[in-house]
Formats: structure tokens, C-alpha cells, sequence
């Protein structure tokens, strides 16, 4: 009776996943679809998957009729940077808050991280005011400056740190190496799931960030891709056709990135819980 139980209780679950996966592929596959469509064709009932003549003009107008490939740049820069500073910054932040002993260290990164309740809403006034004040005001280099810290990174590069045994960092300490040494030379470079992990939610927010570029970003030339591809709707059209060509052509970076880093993402997110 176990046996059929367990084996029955698999069989719902794939059925959940399936059915799961199916929906979430869906709309990925209707995008794909809808980029070689004519206009009159992208909304016709029944859905036709594969359309009759592929249209693949609409990546051509994607590119030339609008400065797509600027906005790409744009974004393709922001994103890194910006994932290369968390890196930076969170796992020196998490080295501090594992691998450091002093005085309220856990109280303090218990404060740090109560920082994650706060929404990005509430400090988008202050953060504007100190842009302008600093005269960041339609640059890249406030929106990498907003997202170059982040305590979620902090949270889960600490967790991955306290899995390292401390006998790494005490016996070097004793050989005479520095902290940064210690950093660098031993802790780092045991932590690529933990920077897969990082890299992959990083480089993703910071791809799909809308909201920051909207407020800080004025000209064209500065636009970032999720700014650039609301010209494809205007107030007396929308051209639904080049608007899903060019969506196809912005999710491909990320879908790289996580291809790329899937295996150290997975043992950074199942190794990242393992001690408190």
C-alpha cells in the first residue's frame, strides 16, 4: 500500500509539473509565434502556431527603424556592471558577517537584512533627491549605483560562507595572511555556486528593471531596452508584430546567462539553507 501510495502520489506530482511547465512555456511560445506574424494574423482564433509566411521583416524594422541596437548596449552594460558590483560588494559584506567575529555582528546584518522589507517605492524619493543632488540625473551611472548593493545577495553569499569550515580562515590567519588575503584566495574562489546563484537573480533584475531607468533616464541615446521597446506602442497604434520581435531578442541574454550558470545556481540555492 506504501508502494502505491508513493508511486501515486509521484504520478500527481509530474502531472502538477507538466501541466505547470506547460503553462508557464505557453506564453514564451505565442511570443516566438506572434514575432514572424503579419499584423492581421498575430490575434486570428484559433491560435495559429505555425504561421502560414514568416514575416521575419519585423526583426528587420526592429533594428532599423528604432535605435534597438543602442538600448541593447545600454542595457547589456548596465546589467553587468551592475552584477559584477553585487558580486563585489555582497560577498565582502557576507566574508564580514560569517567569517569576522566582532562585537553585534549578527544584530547588525539582522538590521541590514530587515532592510529587504523595505519597497523599492518607498526610498524612490530620497534616492532621487540624492541623484539630483549629485547631478547623476540621465546617467548609467545612477542606476548602477542604485543596484550595486543589495541584501538579498548578502543573505544568500553569507549563508553560503558559513558552510565553509572556519579551519580554512583560522589556519591562514595563522600562516599570517590577511583578511582581504583570506577573501581572495581562499573564500572566493570556493564560492562559484554561491556567485552563480548571485549572478543569475542579479543580472536578471537588473535586465528587466523598468521603473529606475524611468525616473533617472531622459534621452534616447541613455534608453535602456525595457524604455525602448514601449516606441513600438504609441497613443494611435501598436505594432504587435515588432513588439514581440523585439521581446524575443531581449530575453535571449538572460536565458544565456542562466543557461550558463544553471549548474552553480542550483548547488548555490541547495547549499545556501544548509546552516543558520
Amino acid at each position: 500500500m506504501n508502494k502505491k501510495k508513493i508511486s501515486i502520489g509521484k504520478i500527481l506530482l509530474y502531472v502538477f509539473l507538466v501541466i505547470a511547465s506547460i503553462a508557464m512555456i505557453v506564453p514564451l511560445i505565442w511570443m516566438l509565434s506572434a514575432s514572424v506574424k503579419p499584423e492581421t494574423q498575430i490575434f486570428a482564433f484559433p491560435i495559429r502556431w505555425i504561421p502560414e509566411k514568416f514575416m521575419w521583416s519585423n526583426y528587420v524594422k526592429v533594428f532599423t527603424l528604432y535605435p534597438f541596437m543602442t538600448y541593447y548596449i545600454n542595457t547589456i552594460k548596465i546589467a553587468v556592471v551592475v552584477t559584477l558590483a553585487q558580486i563585489i560588494t555582497c560577498s565582502m559584506a557576507a566574508y564580514s558577517f560569517s567569517k569576522i567575529k566582532y562585537p553585534e555582528r549578527d544584530k547588525l546584518f539582522l538590521g541590514y537584512l530587515s532592510t529587504m522589507m523595505v519597497p523599492f517605492q518607498v526610498i524612490m524619493v530620497p534616492q532621487f533627491i540624492i541623484m539630483r543632488m549629485l547631478g547623476l540625473m540621465n546617467t548609467h551611472t545612477a542606476l548602477i549605483l542604485i543596484g550595486a548593493f543589495a541584501p538579498f545577495g548578502v543573505f544568500l553569499f553569507r549563508q553560503f560562507f558559513l558552510t565553509l569550515p572556519d579551519e580554512l580562515s583560522e589556519s591562514a590567519r595563522i600562516d599570517g595572511c590577511s583578511e582581504f588575503g583570506i577573501y581572495f584566495k581562499i573564500i572566493l574562489p570556493l564560492s562559484k555556486p554561491a556567485i552563480g546563484s548571485v549572478t543569475i537573480f542579479t543580472f536578471v533584475a537588473a535586465w528587466n528593471d523598468f521603473l529606475a531607468p524611468l525616473i533617472y533616464i531622459n534621452t534616447e541615446d541613455k534608453k535602456t531596452l525595457q524604455l525602448g521597446m514601449r516606441n513600438f506602442q504609441t497613443l494611435y497604434e501598436s505594432n504587435y508584430g515588432q513588439l514581440m520581435a523585439a521581446a524575443v531578442c531581449a530575453v535571449v541574454p538572460t536565458i544565456l546567462v542562466f543557461l550558463l550558470a544553471q549548474d552553480y545556481f542550483v548547488k548555490g540555492i541547495a547549499t545556501s539553507g544548509l546552516k543558520g
